[in-house]
């Protein structure tokens, strides 16, 4: 009998088109079913920014070469104990492993590789299908401080 968890299921998926306000408004969703879980600020914080950050390397990255108007697909599903979220553009994909890091001093001054960096500080688990066009980011509510 296996005891492997089983994957995740989404509550919610849309396609964004890069229109910030529908963007925003997606946003907006997230953090209110957020705060209908008593997530902390700090907790609702990460989740926005971990989602900001995915979905604008999905377009100004995965989408880099494609025509205005192709959507990125963002999946969500919020759980009193965790949020899972994907993000999956259409673009090429590419290798995680080969972005560099930005705190390193050689690419201090690069733009490339802050938002990977900041979704991995904030999120408790972080992985990108085979081809690395599709993100999936999981975080896990802390537990109260006794």
């Amino acid at each position: 009998m296996s005891h492997a968890k089983p994957q995740p299921r989404y509550d919610v998926s849309v396609m964004l088109t890069g229109d910030r306000a529908q963007i925003d408004q997606v946003e907006g969703d997230i953090i209110a079913r957020l705060e209908q879980f008593a997530y902390a600020k700090a907790s609702r914080f990460a989740v926005k920014l971990s989602v900001e950050e995915a979905v604008a390397n999905a377009f100004n990255h995965g989408h880099k070469n494609l025509p205005p108007g192709v959507p990125v697909r963002l999946e969500y599903a919020v759980a009193p104990d965790e949020v899972r979220i994907a993000v999956e553009d259409q673009g090429p994909g590419f290798v995680p492993a080969d972005v560099p890091d930005p705190t390193m001093d050689e690419n201090i001054e690069q733009p490339s590789g802050r938002g990977i960096m900041l979704i991995r500080a904030y999120m408790t688990r972080v992985a990108f299908s085979g081809s690395g066009n599709r993100i999936e980011m999981t975080y896990k509510k802390p537990a109260p401080k006794a």
